[in-house]
């Protein structure tokens, strides 16, 4: 028998491949071929000892089930494993013997640990699955075991419990008899409250990211009223700046940037329409649950005006330009990011570890995963005109005006003709992608660099939006030396022709446009891909919500509008509860669940869990209003009190994690150059608008100089932080320093660092310097008395609302005495520090040194702290 099996084995397989071909064939013909495999006998404990501990009923890796029958029969998320009758078409079969096929392209072998299958195993279950791979129905009933992380306590239905009854203590709302109850327990005794100056500058800075103004200081110190807090609180919720405060915390999730990031990075000129959304829809109080929709799906949504806008939310996403690039890899990436995005900021998982495989910690599935990647897979990128108030007027008085001048330009250089003929090449390389030639080169780049410049280009012209031709047309004019000669381009003028067109668009007051995504006419099917890679395509799936939190129905027909319904229903116990404790974390530096970005499994368990669902129950009850949940929060008597460390707590509670006090929590990096530039009065407060550029240093390294800083001018380089250009290659340095996000992802909670390089951007970035001059200009001429005393008061109560003690007086004379007397040894530097509204009346070296004491100010850890 030996010599016959040797016989069949051709010559040319070496002979270690010989020897495992011979032990199998003696395997295989060691069967008795004449009765039929015992699944119970052979297969069975096959199954139970070498598959079933990662394909059973607690775990099914791959989506791959293998103790019952028809789960096996149905495979797993890479399809079928098994062919009734086909043992050389079915991958079990080649998996258990390593053989490399179409099926198993790396010749994996499984199990993959220990000593795998012995031939006669192999052997045995090739038969079976040759004899029709009958199971039986008594075998192995299909018996799922609970995954123990479903019992998690953040996966369980959200239920408002009671307000507990405290014995001491002065509760104002429900977070307070919260925190008192644990505080008894613990027998803690919660800190006083703040003194009202103290009081007033903190709930400023927390609603509005501004320091409160002199006046607003005196009339609330003076106010006798019980409500007088009360009446600040709506007075602050009620102001403009309220939405700019909270559009940062927003924006941090939203991934926002002005730019694209890769290598290119190129600007994005209307991302900022997303930013003015957000800040309209935060002032109006616009519930969280339609607050939600507008983003996830507002172009779904049946009534008229902007919620579209809102979709920008899923164009913050990186774009790779560079040359090469697949335009489907571009766009398979994008739509990975939204769906970790929108998992992330709204359910505080971190979908994107089941991109590849089912998550090891919690209850999500791979193919759970690509449900909810499937709701994004059928968009498109458009980008849609969205009026500010104000514009649409003197937009439709010019525009015919402005497209005979274009017309007449682009017919004076003789364009039509050849981008005619370009985009003729261009669409004869896409229906010929055989042999590369530089027409796929450059047709490659149409669809990179113009946003959806394909779909554009197989578009007619005559079918073409404005906005659509204008932008093919601008490309073509840039690019077409790449396709002639240069001589040629030259010859053209094309270059001048763009300077032309530049400047005529700049005068054009063309409407805002507003960065969305629309529903795809053509629908995409979805897979689960196999390892997270593009072109690994396996089983087709549907748009569906997580299976751990939700009984729908599988294959049930739904859309992102459906997704976004059900984010905000009360069907899931996961969104109020995550956004509630990211607005707690802002107003006590961290939030009941510390972990802000993860509520799993590995997560951490909240400090306060009653508290927490019963201000999420709460959220809900009042229709979502995020209005009223700041609302209660800043009126409780948690918010209320003192920040002073106490030293019986030093121990007990160092991370001030049973909240028996506030805590001193350093200004984002935003505000901080906010408050100096409003203690400075440069500060421009207008709110909304495009993205500026104010003065940084220079000497930055970029890549690409057409994304050199260009400084804006005039009142554009003091608005406020939120309003900095983001470049996601070159971030504002003052912003980086003090640990703004770099905006690649979603980022849930902020760190706070602590760096030499902190110390030196305050007393040294040209920007602080200016506004140092400014706060002595504003002391010198604003102060109403000539004594050092009275100016000094009159400053320190600009930066930190309150009057200096007598010891710091008494210090800051000294500082001021010996700084005068240094400025008066060196004119030059006095003239060079003196702000410029002082020259002529107040002496130089005085006036220096009075940009000293500013700058002292400006440096104090009290100034950069919200007490």
């Amino acid at each position: 028998m030996v010599a016959i099996v040797a016989g069949l084995v051709p010559p040319e397989i070496p002979s270690a491949r010989a020897a495992v071909r011979v032990s199998l064939l003696i395997a295989w013909l060691a069967v008795d071929a004449s009765a039929a495999v015992d699944f119970a006998r052979q297969i069975e404990p096959l199954l139970r000892k070498n598959c079933q501990g990662c394909h059973g009923a607690r775990l099914q890796t791959g989506g791959l089930r293998l103790d019952h029958g028809e789960s096996a029969l149905a495979g797993g998320y890479s399809g079928k494993v098994i062919v009734p009758g086909q043992s050389g078409e079915s991958k079990l079969a080649d998996l258990i013997s390593a053989t490399k096929t179409a099926r198993n392209p790396k010749g994996l072998r499984m199990p993959p640990a220990g000593a795998g299958l012995s031939a006669t195993e192999i052997a045995s279950v090739k038969a079976w699955i040759d004899e029709g791979a009958q199971w039986p129905a008594s075998a192995t009933p299909l018996k799922t075991v609970p995954r123990p992380q479903l019992r998690h306590w953040a996966f369980q239905p959200l239920h408002k419990p009671p307000v507990p009854m405290v014995k001491s203590g002065a509760p104002r709302n429900g977070v307070d008899n919260f925190i008192h109850a644990r505080l008894e327990q613990e027998g803690i005794i919660p800190s006083p409250e703040a003194g009202k100056i103290t009081l007033l500058r903190r709930v400023t800075l927390d609603l509005t990211g501004l320091l409160p103004t002199l006046e607003e200081v005196d009339r609330f110190v003076a106010d006798p009223r019980a409500d007088a807090y009360q009446t600040a609180v709506d007075r602050l919720l009620r102001s403009p700046h309220y939405g700019e405060k909270w559009a940062r915390h927003w924006l941090d999730l939203a991934r926002y940037a002005d730019s694209d990031g890769h290598e290119n990075d190129r600007v994005r000129p209307h991302a900022w329409r997303y930013r003015q959304w957000v800040i309209d829809a935060l002032n109006r109080d616009m519930g969280f649950d339609e607050f939600t929709i507008a983003q996830i799906a507002g172009d779904l949504l049946p009534r008229g005006g902007q919620a579209f806008v809102g979709t920008g939310f899923h164009r913050n996403t990186l774009i790779n330009r560079e040359a090469g690039t697949s335009l489907e890899q571009v766009r398979f990436e994008q739509i990975l990011d939204r769906t970790n995005t929108v998992a992330t900021v709204w359910l505080g998982l971190g979908f994107g570890c089941a991109q590849c495989h089912d998550h090891k910690y919690d209850p999500i599935t791979q193919k759970d995963y690509y449900r909810l990647f499937a709701f994004f897979n059928s968009t498109a990128n458009v980008d849609l005109d969205a009026p500010m108030p104000g514009e649409l007027g003197p937009y439709l008085r010019s525009r015919a005006n402005y497209e005979n001048k274009r017309r007449a330009l682009l017919n004076e250089y003789r364009i039509a003709d050849r981008q005619k003929e370009w985009e003729r090449r261009l669409l004869e390389a896409k229906a010929n992608p055989g042999k590369w030639t530089d027409w796929d080169h450059h047709y490659s780049r149409v669809t990179l660099w113009v946003d959806n410049g394909e779909t554009i280009l197989v578009t007619p012209p005559a079918e073409r939006l404005p906005q659509q031709a204008e932008d093919l047309t601008a490309f073509f004019i840039a690019q077409y030396g790449e396709v002639t000669s240069k001589k040629e381009y030259d010859d053209l003028k094309f270059k001048e022709l763009a300077g032309k067109l530049n400047q005529l668009n700049e005068a054009f007051p063309a409407l805002s446009r507003a960065q969305a995504i629309r529903q795809d006419p053509v629908a995409r099917q979805s897979h689960v891909y196999l390892r997270g890679e593009a072109d690994a395509p396996g089983i087709e799936v549907e748009p569906g919500l997580p299976s751990f939190l939700t009984s729908g129905a599988e294959g049930k027909k739904a859309d992102r509008l459906a997704l976004a319904q059900w984010l905000v229903s009360k069907e899931n116990p996961l969104t109020a509860r995550v956004f509630v404790n990211r607005i707690w974390q802002e107003y006590f530096g961290r939030g009941l669940v510390r972990t802000a970005e993860d509520f799993g499994t590995q997560g951490e368990k909240p400090s306060h869990p009653e508290l927490l669902d019963w201000l999420a129950a709460r959220l809900i009850d009042s229709g979502w209003s995020m209005k009223e949940l700041h609302r209660t929060i800043v009126t409780s008597a948690t918010y209320r009190q003192a920040s002073t460390s106490r030293p019986e707590l030093e121990t007990r509670d160092p991370e001030n994690r049973l909240l028996a006090r506030q805590s001193r929590l350093r200004l984002p990096a935003e505000l901080i150059r906010d408050t100096a530039l409003a203690a400075s009065g440069l500060l421009d407060p207008a709110v909304g608008g495009r993205s500026v550029r104010p003065f940084q240093p220079s000497g930055a390294i970029i890549y690409n100089n057409a994304l050199a800083w260009k400084e804006s001018e005039g009142r554009d380089r003091y608005r406020r932080g939120l309003y900095v250009h983001l470049q996601r290659s070159l971030p504002y340095p003052q912003l980086i320093n003090f640990d703004a996000p770099d905006s690649r992802m979603a980022m849930c909670r902020r760190t706070r660092s602590n760096t030499p390089l902190q110390a030196l951007n305050l007393l040294n970035d040209p920007v602080f310097f200016e506004a140092a001059q400014a706060l002595a200009a504003r002391t010198l001429m604003e102060s109403g008395g000539v004594s050092f005393a009275d100016r000094m008061e009159y400053a320190f109560r600009l930066c930190l609302a309150r009057k200096p003690t007598g010891r710091e007086s008494e210090r800051l004379l000294t500082a001021y005495q010996q700084q005068r007397e240094l400025f008066r040894a060196d004119p030059a530097a006095a003239t060079k520090a003196a702000p410029a509204v002082a020259a002529g009346q107040v002496d130089p070296a005085e006036a220096a040194a009075w940009t000293g004491m500013a700058s002292v100010l400006l440096n104090l850890d009290e100034f950069i702290t919200r007490e």
